[in-house]
């Protein structure tokens, strides 16, 4: 009675908590069963996100400016049908056929606004006095091969179709679908690329060509099947790897059932609350079962590890099960809020997917938490568990013992080699390259990316640059003074080294020009008077057939005309460069009217990167100084809560120096993963640091006694839960998209780091201030089995 008067005030809650679960099995599982229940009752609220914006908030202020943007002219989500003739001539009877009837059925596609090929452009001549706009392509089956030479030579002098929809090479043509969607319903991008898919596979059966899809839309629907190979994959098999896993650590079936139960519980749990709230996943927020999974062992192994140590000193299972719980309760109660503290900073972020996936996770550690101290000892006093009763301990604590004897007989050169090896890799971090190149987001396994592989090695252009270019009040873009800086802007595009294809309504302009002065190349030239320019525009909008005018070029009262620049397949930090670059040639050349800044899909993935690390670096801030607090408030220790951040933060730092020099790249993924690393990777530290106070306060313990009292007894569990998670991050790189490759691998690698900083340099630290002198030479030479710590009298202790 004594001794149960002088534990804390968390030991008695965690007693009163085991007492409950021990004497009532069935009621905590009844209440625990429920609790679940209700909550994956939501899971039927989940959907797939079909929209590549759901990466990015409402406010971001890319998306904002491109939705502006597609609000003046046609909205631009499309479908791309690239058509590559196996043998024979773009400009054959076969092609020129196959383009028109592909054409044609393109028009079938669920709401398809507009379709562009060589075959339907609007081609002008001159017809005496007369404006003749037609197809360029008419029954090309039909053509003779005068004709159809004349054809690929107006393709190639047309600067809206040479590198655009015809190959540079006239290897390989597209065909252009432009789709609204009403966005209703989720189920409207898979309906479209459904239709599209049919009739690839129509044309590729009736000509001999091969076709491939790309496309905004294409991309959107990447999104979801990536979202749902990953989920229909990755989550069975992780469940099989933990289970393995956790088997192989514990060596006990009753341990690694009781594991799975609150693995399955915390996942369920999560996911079902999320689906009460109908939220949309992406790839990305899809992981979170495979996270909450991994960290969902956390708490299980570091209980079930102490009861089955406890039971192999001879205790009975009710026994060890009350205290497994007590040492424990505090170091598993802090840990699991420090982990949620850590995925709540992925509040932060820009980026609404990795918002959804700090909060999914968060709930289910919390979860996690929850169902380890009542649902775990309820189901282990139920199921019939034996331990073998082993008095001189097992081999891991005799290595424990030598590894601490190591460190703290060693701790000067070992903190003076860390700090070496941690300043060196930090040094490296302002060369890691950041890029978000939306096509390499997927692995070949998805098909949209070896679909744009194949079609990029023949028309490399695929990230356009959209600019709105405004003129001088409505009806302006006839002001042949805008036409002229216009032009100028146009042809400084086409010279930039990353650019594959502008698309300008000067061309049109000059066409139209020329046209109406019998065709003379001359006049291939802007016009002088801002009326001709006018009335130019209108013969040849009356003239154009429905679907293909010019709404998607120039907008309401002709203020404004937008200019497309197609680059080829550069890094973010080039489409930044060039977004730069532009805006500059703007300001510097054209009147202030006339300046503006670029849009598009690609704008906004090139500053994703550096947004969800501006609003990161605030997030990993405030989670750093929580999870101090924390820690000082559960050591009850100022100076050990401060010198935490050193093997939270170092790690992190060291991983992504590490990174820098073995890959050197990194796109969305960067800013995000210190926040996960950072929730992760404090729990080895708090339980390291708890078990070492504990010796300290209730044992008395010099620092090397306390040091080695750590490493018996959570050394084990803190190896087992850093493999357990390293591999769980690591099947990550399964995934078949890119940010959870990238996410996974760099968490796995920065628990490994943290590890052996846990192992070496926090001993290290914790050895300051020590002098040998001050005990005999007996203290030093503490473990090899002969000290029974767990068995030492309790003091007052807070850890």
């Amino acid at each position: 009675m004594a001794q149960h008067q002088k534990w804390s005030f968390t030991d008695r809650l965690a007693v009163r908590i085991a007492d409950f679960a021990i004497k009532r099995p069935w009621t905590t599982i009844v209440a625990a069963v429920s609790l679940i229940a209700m909550s994956a009752a939501g899971l039927g609220g989940l959907s797939l996100a079909t929209n590549y914006r759901a990466f990015f908030s409402p406010k971001n202020p890319e998306l904002v400016a491109f939705e502006d943007f597609q609000a003046t002219y046609t909205k631009n989500d499309n479908i791309l049908f690239f058509v590559k003739p196996k043998t024979a001539d773009v400009f054959s009877n076969d092609i020129t056929a196959a383009i028109e009837d592909l054409t044609e059925r393109a028009w079938q596609i669920p709401y398809a606004i507009r379709v562009d090929s060589i075959s339907n452009f609007q081609h002008s001549w001159a017809d005496g006095d007369d404006l003749t706009v037609e197809d360029l392509i008419i029954d090309g089956e039909s053509l003779t091969a005068t004709e159809l030479a004349a054809k690929h030579q107006i393709t190639r002098d047309e600067p809206l179709l040479f590198r655009n929809l015809l190959a540079a090479d006239s290897s390989a043509t597209s065909v252009n679908v432009v789709l609204q969607y009403p966005e209703q319903s989720e189920a409207e991008v898979p309906t479209a690329v459904a239709v599209a898919r049919e009739i690839e596979q129509e044309i590729e059966a009736a000509y001999d060509v091969d076709v491939a899809l790309t496309g905004v839309s294409m991309l959107n629907n990447a999104f979801a099947e990536a979202g749902i190979k990953d989920a229909t994959t990755l989550v069975p098999a992780m469940y099989l790897v933990l289970l393995l896993a956790t088997a192989l650590v514990l060596r006990s079936f009753v341990g690694t059932i009781a594991t799975l139960l609150v693995i399955m519980a915390s996942t369920l749990t999560a996911m079902g609350i999320t689906g009460h709230y109908g939220l949309a996943l992406t790839p990305i927020s899809l992981t979170a079962p495979t996270v909450i999974m991994t960290l969902a062992i956390a708490d299980s192994i570091h209980i079930l590890v102490s009861l089955l140590s406890l039971m192999r000193e001879g205790k009975s299972k009710t026994t060890a099960l009350r205290e497994a719980l007590r040492i424990n309760f505090l170091a598993v109660s802090v840990t699991s809020l420090t982990t949620i503290i850590g995925f709540a900073a992925l509040n932060f972020s820009d980026s609404p997917p990795f918002v959804h996936l700090g909060n999914i996770t968060a709930i289910g550690i919390a979860a996690a938490w929850f169902f380890s101290i009542t649902l775990l000892p309820a189901a282990v006093r139920l199921l019939p568990l034996k331990v073998t009763v082993r008095e001189n301990g097992t081999r891991s604590t005799a290595a424990l013992d030598r590894l601490a004897q190591f460190v703290t007989s060693k701790f000067r050169p070992i903190m003076v080699v860390g700090l070496l090896v941690s300043g060196g890799l930090i040094a490296a971090l302002p060369n890691l390259e950041l890029n978000d190149q939306w096509v390499e987001y997927f692995d070949e396994r998805v098909t949209f990316r070896t679909d744009t592989d194949f079609a990029l090695a023949s028309m490399p252009g695929i990230y356009p640059m959209e600019f709105s270019v405004t003129a001088d009040g409505a009806e302006g873009i006839s002001d042949p003074e805008y036409l002229q800086n216009l032009e100028k802007f146009t042809e400084w595009l086409r010279v930039q080294p990353d650019v594959e294809h502008v698309y300008s309504y000067t061309d049109i302009i000059k066409r139209l020009n020329k046209n109406m002065h019998g065709d003379d190349e001359s006049f291939y030239r802007i016009p002088n008077d801002r009326r001709l320019a006018a009335q130019y525009l209108f013969l040849y909008e009356i003239s154009l057939p429905f679907g293909l005018d010019l709404n998607d070029r120039v907008n309401i009262d002709k203020s404004a005309t937008r200019v497309t620049a197609t680059l080829r397949q550069v890094t973010t930090d080039k489409s930044r460069a060039f977004i730069t670059r532009s805006e500059q040639w703007l300001r510097d050349n054209t009147p202030e009217y006339m300046h503006t800044r670029p849009t598009s899909a690609n704008v906004m993935f090139a500053f994703i990167s550096q947004r969800n690390i501006e609003g990161m670096l605030t997030g990993n801030g405030v989670a750093v100084v929580l999870i101090a607090l924390v820690l000082m408030l559960a050591l009850r220790n100022a100076r050990l809560g401060l010198l935490s951040i050193l093997p939270n933060v170092l790690p992190i730092l060291m991983t992504y120096g590490l990174w820098t020099v073995l890959v050197g790249r990194l796109g969305m993924a960067a800013a995000t993963v210190s926040a996960t690393s950072l929730g992760i990777i404090v729990d080895d530290t708090v339980h390291f640091l708890s078990k070492y106070i504990r010796a300290r306060r209730e044992n008395g313990y010099n620092q090397p006694e306390a040091i080695s009292y750590a490493f018996r007894t959570v050394g084990l569990a803190i190896v087992s839960n850093s493999i357990i998670l390293a591999a769980g991050f690591t099947f990550l790189a399964a995934s078949t998209f890119k940010v959870n490759y990238e996410m996974g691998l760099l968490t796995a690698l920065a628990i490994v780091v943290a590890l052996a900083f846990d192992f070496f340099l926090l001993p290290a630290l914790l050895m300051l201030g020590y002098r040998k002198d001050t005990d005999s030479e007996e203290t030093l030479l503490i473990g090899h089995g002969s000290t029974n710590y767990e068995n030492a009298e309790p003091v007052q202790q807070s850890a």
